[in-house]
């Protein structure tokens, strides 16, 4: 989003008449999760890429080479570019200085115009009013015609009128603003949450400079990139091996839609396209990730045929056979983006599908033409996972004949609940035998499901589906849900509202629960993104005085219980596995609905560094691990040994 909306620009002219009003401010203090998203951590962040957005359009449009965010120790933002400045004159529907207008009047910018902005990340233009309104001040400086001007707000509301403050011959807007405490949940900003955003913009915009500074950690930092998201590629793939040297880049314009594409080949079996349209994720993707499929899969079928790599009486290669192993990022930029609701998670534009098409297959086709080494070599790969999807689908189908003569249709180390209604019976995932038998014996048998897993599952992240579906563990898994895998994948099948992953709350525990998460996420992401995978919270301590006793789930949860219980005499019990309690409290601490502590698992649909951070963790390359170990061991302040 951001400050001004902007579209189509015909000629430099930015000011006061290209801003036009629509409606009044009033609703966003009221409703600012209709707005900013929610008003959690999230909601706090999307403040300053509000702000951030709006430079970034300045600089799209040629009038901005560097944009600075700064964060005080109290958490003041001030987001400061060396664009063109908001205008500052009397706007002709308000009667007021523009700068007012676009900062106190919802809907007011630029980009209902359609003379001052080509693109930009927005048309709903409610960015920096929005900003404004969630404020407990804002101030904001403007540098334009020769004059510094100055005007100050608290909550919305202007505090004092605008004022030249000081002459130069610069241009630019620096807005500063401390969120309002009575919106958000918290407003203590996450350092590594805006370093990966501000890098993720610098990439989608070569040449731009952000400069990030925070006061609390006397930390500075910028990003420029002159190889845009070329560097964006490279820098998703740096804890991967790559099958081929070069990154293909390609950017150009077809049609009114800039188009730019970048992609690398690697030696995992995951595919990690990232899509943007106007510099904003499109997490659900949308037409140019349509449009980028169909032409992937086409081109690259064409060129297998065209040498022979396909032979005549051979099917051609699935979508997932070629993109199996890809890192790509691609980004589309045009002056009417139609996204899905405000959130903009998902790209409307129904041109834009044939468009991307079309550019793609013409410069795909060209590089494989030309470079043939790297074009085998994504051939190869294609058909090692085209072979290896065929070897799963044979596991599959003598899976289910065995289960037809077993006549056992369920794993036999399930313990089954009686309701089969999804929305309110559950299945725990156990590790081991020994918490097994305890959860089986204190469970509630007409909602909850028992399924204990011997040891440690496969790591999936190396690993193809063959060779997934030939692990026992994981097969139980998979027949348990009822949704089958892979292609078969069907989430109206599954049996279960809840999968709760309930592991020791010990270092083998934290392991074995990675390891499902791995595969959840690489095979079974859509019970991920439904909201259907969960991790239960073991108590850490029994803390005991007399015949009083309590559960805490964390350190510092204890700490303050004893201090609480004062100097009087009392005993810990540290939990390090579920097999040490007997039925009756594993229910009272873990498994009770009305008692327990569950924490759902999601992806942050903002992030970029979800697939990253499975390859770190879980991938064969030991170095990036190490580094990351190292590099993090200052933050831990217990460990079991």
């Amino acid at each position: 989003m951001a400050e001004l909306e902007r579209n189509n620009m015909t000629e430099n002219n930015y000011d006061a008449g290209n801003i036009r009003v629509l409606e009044g401010l009033e609703p966003v203090r009221l409703r600012p999760g209709m707005y900013i998203g929610s008003t959690s951590s999230r909601g706090l962040h999307h403040l300053i890429y509000e702000v951030v957005d709006n430079s970034v359009d300045e600089a799209l449009a040629g009038r901005c080479d560097y944009i600075k965010v700064s964060i005080s120790r109290d958490n003041v933002v001030s987001v400061e570019d060396d664009g063109s400045g908001i205008p500052v004159k009397e706007h002709p529907t308000t009667h007021k200085s523009t700068l007012e207008t676009v900062l106190t009047v919802l809907h007011a910018g630029g980009k209902f115009d359609d003379s001052a902005y080509k693109v930009s990340g927005g048309l709903h233009g409610v960015g920096v009013s929005v900003v404004n309104a969630l404020s407990e001040y804002l101030i904001a400086e403007v540098k334009r015609d020769g004059h510094i001007y100055k005007m100050e707000f608290a909550r919305g509301e202007v505090t004092k009128d605008i004022e030249i403050i000081g002459n130069t011959k610069e241009t630019g807007t620096k807005i500063t603003f401390k969120p309002d405490a009575e919106i958000f949940d918290t407003t203590v900003f996450e350092r590594s949450v805006l370093e990966n955003r501000f890098r993720e913009m610098a990439f989608l915009n070569k040449g731009v400079e952000i400069i990030f500074e925070d006061k609390r950690e006397d930390f500075e930092t910028s990003f420029k990139f002159d190889g845009g998201i070329s560097e964006f590629v490279s820098f998703l793939n740096r804890n991967k091996d790559p099958i081929m040297d070069m990154i293909p880049h390609f950017d150009g314009s077809q049609e009114g839609v800039e188009v730019e594409f970048a992609f690398q080949y690697t030696d995992g079996y995951s595919e990690n396209i990232l899509s943007y349209a106007n510099n904003i994720q499109t997490p659900e993707g949308g037409t140019h990730l349509s449009g980028l499929r169909s032409s992937l899969t086409r081109t690259i079928n064409d060129y297998a045929r065209k040498y022979n790599y396909i032979k005549e009486n051979e099917e051609n290669l699935q979508g997932e056979d070629i993109r199996e192993g890809i890192t790509a990022i691609i980004s589309v930029k045009i002056s009417e983006p139609q996204f899905e609701g405000q959130t903009k998670s998902k790209l409307g534009n129904s041109e834009v599908r044939g468009v991307v098409d079309s550019y793609i297959s013409e410069n795909l086709a060209a590089f494989l033409e030309e470079n043939p080494k790297p074009a085998k070599s994504i051939i190869d790969k294609a058909l090692a996972s085209r072979r290896a999807r065929e070897a799963a689908r044979k596991a599959r189908d003598l899976t289910r004949k065995r289960s037809i003569l077993d006549s056992a249709t369920l794993p036999g180390k399930l313990a089954d609940c009686q309701s089969t209604d999804i929305g309110e019976n559950e299945i725990f995932i156990v590790e081991g035998n020994s918490a097994g038998g305890s959860a089986k014996g204190g469970r509630d048998n007409r909602i909850q499901a028992i399924l204990p897993l011997r040891g440690k599952i496969m790591n999936v992240e190396k690993a193809h589906l063959d060779r997934v579906l030939n692990s026992e563990e994981i097969k139980n898994m998979i027949t348990a849900f009822g949704t089958g895998i892979g292609k078969e994948f069907d989430i109206s099948k599954l049996r279960y509202g809840k999968i709760i992953i309930m592991t020791d709350a010990d270092v083998d525990g934290a392991h074995i629960r990675t390891l499902l998460l791995t595969f959840f996420y690489r095979y079974m992401k859509d019970l991920i993104d439904e909201g259907h995978i969960y991790v239960a919270l073991p108590p850490l301590y029994r803390i005991s005085q007399g015949k009083k006793e309590r559960y805490v789930y964390s350190d510092e949860e204890k700490n303050k219980y004893i201090k609480e219980l004062g100097e009087g005499n009392y005993k810990i019990n540290r939990y390090k596995g579920l097999g040490e309690m007997n039925a009756e409290q594993l229910w009272e601490t873990t498994m009770d609905p009305d008692r327990r502590v569950l924490l759902r698992v999601e992806e942050d649909l903002e992030s970029t560094t979800t697939d990253d951070t499975f390859s770190l963790l879980m991938g064969e390359k030991v170095e990036p691990r190490r580094n990351f170990i190292q590099e993090n061991a200052k933050y831990v302040t217990d460990i079991d040994v």
